[in-house]
């Protein structure tokens, strides 16, 4: 099973909170039409109880179901508790004396046996009756319509999900299908963008070399930049075909067929060879190290080399003349991760930025040579990739440190790498 694309992430979530928001919705309206439902239902109880209890003090009987009221009657000497047997704990004799003595009338709710009692004992004449009146029918209906609205809202905020996703289903489909075609539209032109910037290079080129042996030096620095911008307009191109690339196929990297185990101590030690010429003209000592008996990491060969590349020209382009950049493989976590890490004493990064370093188009202060932030968004697309980490320490002025986190292939390499780099070489396993 294949893993999805992020536009197929972005959908789905987008699904999910339509979904789930109808539902949140009809059943935050279902509840308040509930409670409203139940506030009327007990303020009506509540006005019938209050009837039945006055009609009951002032002529002596209740309306309501013989075995659920009650009269009591207080001469003075004694209380007539009529036919029907009382409940337990009624009458209230002392409310009965009180009362008679006072004449205030007493309304008490008295809760036991699974119901509520409403007592109302008041002066009616030369007497004073008290009135009892059980509210186990009213109680079972505010229970049963609790009950009815609780089904009435699961029911329905289940099935405002169900139709919520159906219809984020159909809403997000075209969005869906807009990053599809833009992403198309983005590998396609940057495959075919690829030839003609090439040949515009190439002749740039050949215009150099003529404007130098002609000894025009004005023309000829005029098209040394004509070569470094096209240069820089084809390693654009090939980023955003590369990012293309990475959001059109999600697999797992280790069961892709152009898949391999990759020796990132070789491709350490190739970065470096590379970028020894560039490293003495600016006069910027590189150091590399490499653990002993360094283990292979399963992914794409040319996408990690690209990798180690960039950070180490990235490094070497903002390490002043006299600084020092380090590049170490080493292994973590028992062997179970390889981590590449590219340290420079350069002019560093304010520390706000730290979040932003891998963002798209990001630029920050003072970065005038790279002016598009595409290449180290790109680098974190390939090392997530990869299933691994990248993340960036600096301070301004004091440098930067890049720590590539990648996981470990099943077995190991049979010997170590020892790596020759810029004006020095380290031979001794990396430590940081």
């Amino acid at each position: 099973m294949t893993a999805p694309t992020p536009e197929e992430r972005v959908v789905r979530r987008a699904r999910l909170r339509i979904g789930s928001l109808v539902g949140l919705v009809i059943a935050a309206l279902l509840g308040l039409a509930g409670a409203i439902s139940y506030g009327v239902l007990l303020h009506s109880q509540e006005q019938q109880i209050d009837g039945e209890l006055a009609w009951g003090v002032t002529h002596g009987t209740i309306a309501g179901p013989p075995a659920c009221s009650w009269i009591f009657t207080y001469d003075g000497t004694s209380v007539d508790t009529g036919v029907a047997p009382p409940p337990d704990g009624f009458p209230l004799r002392d409310a009965l004396v009180e009362v008679a003595a006072s004449g205030v009338t007493q309304d008490t709710r008295i809760t036991q046996d699974g119901t509520v009692y409403h007592v109302r004992t008041a002066r009616n004449g030369d007497e004073v009756v008290q009135a009892v009146f059980d509210a186990r029918f009213q109680l079972a209906d505010r229970r049963h319509l609790l009950v009815a609205f609780g089904v009435a809202a699961a029911a329905g905020a289940l099935a405002a999900v169900v139709s919520g996703v159906v219809v984020g289903r159909r809403a997000v489909a075209p969005l869906a299908d807009a990053l599809h075609r833009q992403r198309r539209f983005v590998a396609d032109a940057s495959h075919e963008l690829r030839t003609p910037i090439a040949q515009v290079h190439a002749r740039a080129q050949l215009l150099v070399r003529r404007a130098r042996a002609a000894d025009d030096d004005v023309q000829a620095r005029d098209l040394d930049r004509l070569v470094a911008t096209t240069r820089r307009l084809g390693e654009i191109v090939d980023e955003l075909l590369m990012s293309a690339r990475l959001a059109a196929t999600q697999d797992d990297v280790a069961t892709r067929p152009d898949s391999t185990d990759v020796d990132v101590a070789a491709l350490v030690e190739d970065a470096v060879c590379a970028d020894a010429a560039r490293a003495a003209e600016r006069g910027v000592t590189v150091t590399a190290l490499t653990d002993d008996d360094l283990p292979h990491v399963r992914g794409i060969a040319s996408a990690l080399r690209r990798v180690v590349a960039e950070l180490l020209s990235n490094a070497l382009t903002h390490t002043p003349p006299g600084g020092h950049v380090a590049v170490c493989a080493s292994t973590s976590e028992q062997g179970r991760m390889v981590e590449v890490i590219v340290t420079d004493t350069g002019e560093g990064f304010d520390v706000v930025d730290t979040e932003h370093l891998f963002d798209r188009f990001h630029r920050g202060p003072g970065d005038d040579e790279r002016r598009f932030g595409l290449g180290l968004a790109l680098l974190r697309e390939v090392v997530t990739s990869h299933g691994g980490t990248i993340h960036a320490v600096g301070q301004p002025g004091e440098g930067a440190t890049f720590t590539v986190r990648l996981p470990a292939a099943t077995h190991r390499t049979g010997a170590g790498h020892v790596v020759p780099g810029g004006e020095t070489a380290q031979h001794a396993p990396a430590r940081l």
